[in-house]
């Protein structure tokens, strides 16, 4: 079974987010984020609800690791479609699909 530690930087990582996007989202510091994904301490209350609200983790998964329960990601619904389309398409077209996307990405940085 992970730590809690482990489930943060987890829920981290598949965002693709280094430490300091990700403290500023949950609004701690990337100091207290680093100690957090060591175990060194436990989250505030504060800090599991500012991630469940941002990244939309199972509470009980995220709190204590359950095996029953694991890391999932509740999409909306244009992001559901998007990725149901995305899977049907062949490797060249998804990977044109990420250009497009990074390019959009960079627009609005």
């Amino acid at each position: 079974m992970t730590t809690l530690g482990e489930r943060i930087k987890r829920i981290r990582k598949t965002n693709q987010l280094n430490q300091i996007d990700f403290a500023n989202i949950i609004g701690v510091s990337q100091g207290t984020l680093s100690e957090l994904e060591q175990d060194k301490y436990k989250p505030s209350m504060d800090t599991l609800i500012a991630i469940y609200n941002n990244f939309k983790v199972d509470l009980q998964w995220l709190i204590i690791g359950s095996a029953q329960h694991t890391y999932s990601i509740i999409l909306s619904e244009k992001e559901d479609k998007l990725n149901s389309v995305f899977r049907k398409l062949n490797t060249d077209d998804q990977d044109e699909i990420i250009e497009i996307i990074e390019i959009k990405q960079k627009r609005y940085k």
